[in-house]
């Protein structure tokens, strides 16, 4: 019995560790509300002008495509990306802290500045309205 409460703990820990976009783009709402002290939601149209604007030589879409459903590739190390649409891979923002790094990587890339929580909450929102 110890043993199975014990396994039912870790699979418990295991899924409250396991987020989905939905609710990592809840969270980043609730960020961008407490920065701004307003309520603010996120708008897919604004995701999707950030994500194809470029800035100076990058935009998002230079390396992730203007069509994130789709395979991207690196600009200048030419890696491949998986799609960033999470209905095309499921995997994307489903970890925060692994969400956090790149947007914090690729912002500063992009922007020069990090992304704030709105920009942050706009761009997911554009990804999660992409469908098949």
């Amino acid at each position: 019995m110890k043993l199975l409460l014990t396994i039912a703990l870790f699979v418990g820990l295991g899924v409250a560790r396991a987020g989905t976009p939905a609710s990592l783009l809840a969270s980043l709402e609730a960020e961008a509300s407490r920065e701004s002290a307003a309520p603010v939601r996120a708008s897919p149209a604004r995701g999707a002008a950030f994500f194809t604007a470029r800035r100076a030589d990058w935009s998002c879409a230079s390396c992730h495509t203007a069509d994130p459903r789709r395979d991207g590739r690196h600009a200048v190390t030419g890696k491949a990306i998986l799609p960033m649409a999470p209905a095309f891979n499921p995997a994307r923002f489903t970890e925060r802290a692994r969400t956090d790094k790149w947007f914090r990587r690729n912002c500063q890339d992009v922007l020069g500045r990090p992304c704030s929580a709105a920009e942050q909450a706009d761009v997911l929102a554009y990804l999660l309205s992409l469908q098949s």
